[in-house]
């Protein structure tokens, strides 16, 4: 048993170190396009439509997501979790490198967007088979009635990302703005080698999990036994016998998707542009709350091991729906203690518990056979829609002239979509748990 939790934790460490890293890559792309892209990329514009313009090619990364989970999925499930993990972070690191290196549309013209919205792309596929292996590691390792609080380490790298790269944005952004806007914000961006140089380390010593063991050990019994399987793709299985549950977990990861762009990344630039906050501010605010993040994630991860991960889903979503215009009010007010009980206290007991009880609760729903591929759909095919939440909330604000009611409502929205896809959850799979047991064995097999 101390074996097993050894390596519990060092697969959960593993995957903490190297989520980091990734999702440090990606959220510097969302601090910059709030504060830097707009003017660098899109001078001719008004600041609004620059930071829209910005938020589009950011979630043109999105796009890419579905098709790096379908991918890496597959590799996953085939090859590995430790061979996936290592090429998304060596893709990941490779493109966030290279946008530091694009010249400027005043230097390139048109060619400068251009390349940013490829190496967004790549961004985005890479991405899009991190977070599922991730996952797996950390929970596939993790004793049984743990695997929640070591899950959550995968959660826990997200929120130190989120840290990482508002924190280094609001390094560069205390440099006078002729400064930023002409060297500074590259900085961010140049430092994420040097992150996955280390990363990259800690991934190779991965082993694989037990889970993806005993999933190749029996095939290699059968094909020792002369037993000829007839298996479909991971992609045709889950399609056949785990549609429904798949697409009530896609609804889940759509709201907190939602919730947690618009507080990690909209909230600064709702406070620069619609409130009279400084922006060195509203970055170490949301700095200081997914720090704390940090703490709450693993938490969280404990309270989903013992009161069911799903309860925990509902309660974050309902936590959520009763701050969806409360918590726009409270930004309204020009004052730092709202802006930092927003970041701190919103951030932590309204997305704290959906995000950090989707790794056990998702890696739940499948088969190991199939679950890298089925945890990669679940969370990527609906990031295209949330990936374009910061774009919808500029546009609503526009429309509305600055006045938060209709983007208070998207995210009501949402948050009950998270309640309702929750609660039918528990429903779905208890019709088929039956269903899943057996799904372990292969469908049809013949003597030869």
């Amino acid at each position: 048993m101390q074996e097993q939790i050894a390596l519990a934790r060092k697969a959960a460490t593993a995957s903490l170190i190297g989520t980091a890293i990734e999702w440090y890559d990606f959220f510097i792309f969302a601090t910059a396009s709030t504060l830097v892209f707009g003017r660098v990329f899109f001078p001719e514009n008004d600041p609004l439509t620059g930071i829209l313009l910005s938020f589009a090619i950011f979630g043109v990364g999105f796009f890419a997501r579905p098709l790096g989970g379908i991918v890496f999925g597959l590799i996953g499930d085939r090859k590995g979790r430790k061979v996936a993990l290592v090429a998304t972070l060596m893709i990941m690191g490779l493109a966030t490198t290279a946008i530091a290196l694009v010249p400027t549309t005043a230097q390139i013209g048109i060619l400068a967007p251009i390349l940013l919205v490829i190496l967004r792309l790549v961004q985005g596929f890479a991405t899009g088979g991190e977070w599922g292996g991730a996952a797996l590691v950390a929970v596939e390792f993790a004793p049984e009635g743990k695997k929640g609080k070591y899950g959550s380490f995968t959660q826990v790298g997200n929120a130190l990302g989120i840290v990482m790269s508002t924190g280094a944005f609001a390094i560069v952004s205390l440099l006078p703005d002729e400064q930023l806007l002409s060297w500074g914000w590259r900085l961010p961006f140049l430092f994420s080698i040097v992150l996955v140089v280390a990363g990259l380390v800690i991934r190779m010593k991965l082993t694989e999990t037990p889970d993806f063991i005993r999933a190749t050990e029996e095939a290699e019994r059968n094909k020792a036994a002369a037993i000829v399987v007839t298996e479909a793709s991971p992609l045709k299985t889950i399609g056949r016998k785990y549609l429904g549950r798949t697409l009530l977990a896609m609804g889940i990861a759509y709201g907190v998707g939602t919730l947690g762009y618009v507080m990690l990344t909209f909230v600064i630039t709702y406070s620069v542009e619609f409130t009279e906050i400084d922006r060195t501010l509203a970055l170490t605010a949301t700095t200081v709350g997914a720090a704390i993040g940090v703490f709450v994630f693993y938490g969280m991860g404990i309270a989903s091991d013992r009161f069911n991960a799903r309860r925990v889903v509902m309660f974050g979503a309902t936590i959520g729906m009763l701050l969806a215009f409360p918590f726009f009010w409270l930004l309204d007010t020009n004052s730092t203690f709202a802006l930092f009980a927003v970041a701190i206290i919103g951030f932590n007991l309204a997305y704290g518990p959906q995000y950090a009880a989707e790794p056990v609760l998702f890696a739940g729903l499948f088969p190991a056979r199939v679950r890298y591929t089925g945890l990669s759909l679940v969370l990527q095919i609906p990031s295209i829609l949330f990936g374009m939440t910061a774009t919808i909330a500029t546009a609503l604000l526009i429309a509305t002239n600055g006045d938060p009611w209709a983007l208070s409502l998207y995210i009501l929205f949402t948050q009950a979509l998270v309640f309702i896809c929750a609660y039918f959850l528990r429903q779905s799979t208890d019709r088929d748990d039956a269903e899943l047991a057996l799904t372990e064995v292969p469908a049809e097999s013949t003597a030869s």
